[in-house]
């Protein structure tokens, strides 16, 4: 998770893409929670690698989240964006045994056992437009037999959507120092494809994990949509929402909807598919379709597909709407 984001800017200048909350968490907590579950056994260690210019406070984020699984937190840096080979050889130190690797802009729903016999499982998920994913091939096992990037022509539906697991991650780390020291780059960058065919070559077996959803985050409006898909899960599940501690003034709140701490409502309707951070005071506003996040103040407002910061002021009549930040708007 080292990048910062740059298509969900102005919100990632103050925080890293991975740390913008979805239904009132983080996208990488949410997404450690969720491979914990599909693994279903304790979870020793949880290494991120971001950026050096994160900041201390970040890093007090993530090693409360993995702190919260009972694991160990390693922090590692990746000073360079040279590719995820690269970024994952940042964490070497940590790779060994059986490891799950992902990266940190995606969520996903899942009900499957883990083949955990297997060498090695790249999870995918059936998309209508292979051309425009990485692809998985499979062959009449049910085996991976090669790995295809955004093919012209058919090879199958299967997209990889950026998570792995590895009997034994010592040997992917062997083969990515590999192409580290004989400098196989694809773009200027070192790819983990690389050392997933090279694995595939001597023999190491891949099979694919299937997800029933998969939800991006790339830029503001998948962003919105995945918190929109993330709060419906939650609520058919029957997960609390809406805090109690919200004070609401002549206001209504149609749910899906995620309501933080300390939130004040004042003559307003809220929802659906909107998620609402902490100490946030909303008066006399329509709002639907949209994430807010903490201590924000709006008035007179009538949003949809809105994206909002932390401490931001918004008094008007504009819609859609992404300001970041301690931005003002009166």
């Amino acid at each position: 998770m080292a990048g910062r984001g740059s298509r969900l800017r102005p919100h990632t200048l103050t925080i890293p893409k991975p740390l913008i909350p979805i239904a009132g968490k983080p996208i990488v907590h949410r997404l450690v929670e969720d491979i914990a579950k599909v693994l279903d056994e304790k979870i020793d260690e949880v290494a991120f690698i971001i950026g050096r210019d994160f900041g201390k406070e970040v890093e007090t984020d993530l090693i409360r989240i993995g702190k919260s699984l009972g694991a160990r937190v390693s922090i590692y840096y990746q000073d360079q964006p040279l590719g995820t080979g690269h970024a994952i050889m940042c964490a070497k130190d940590s790779l060994q045994g059986p490891a799950v690797i992902a990266y940190a802009d995606t969520l996903f729903k899942a009900d499957f056992a883990l083949d955990k016999e297997a060498d090695a499982v790249i999870w995918v998920k059936q998309v209508e437009n292979p051309s425009a994913y990485g692809i998985v091939k499979l062959n009449e096992k049910k085996q991976i037999t090669d790995l295809v990037e955004k093919p012209n022509e058919f090879v199958s539906d299967l997209a990889v959507i950026g998570i792995y697991y590895f009997k034994d991650v010592s040997v992917l780390k062997a083969e990515l120092q590999e192409v580290l020291d004989k400098n196989i780059t694809r773009g200027g960058e070192y790819q983990i494809n690389d050392g997933i065919n090279s694995m595939k070559q001597k023999g190491y077996i891949f099979v694919p994990g299937k997800v029933d959803e998969w939800m991006d985050c790339g830029n503001k409006d998948v962003t919105l949509e995945t918190n929109g898909r993330m709060l419906n899960f939650l609520h058919k599940d029957g997960e609390k929402l809406i805090s109690d501690s919200v004070k609401i003034t002549n206001s209504e709140i149609t749910e899906p909807c995620f309501i933080g701490e300390n939130v004040v409502l004042i003559n307003s309707k809220i929802g659906p598919n909107v998620s609402v951070g902490n100490g946030t005071k909303i008066e006399n506003s329509t709002i639907k379709n949209s994430l807010i996040q903490t201590k924000t103040e709006i008035k007179n407002a009538n949003l949809e597909n809105a994206m909002i910061g932390n401490f931001a002021k918004f008094n008007g009549k504009f819609t859609q709407i992404s300001i970041g930040d301690y931005s003002v708007l009166e």
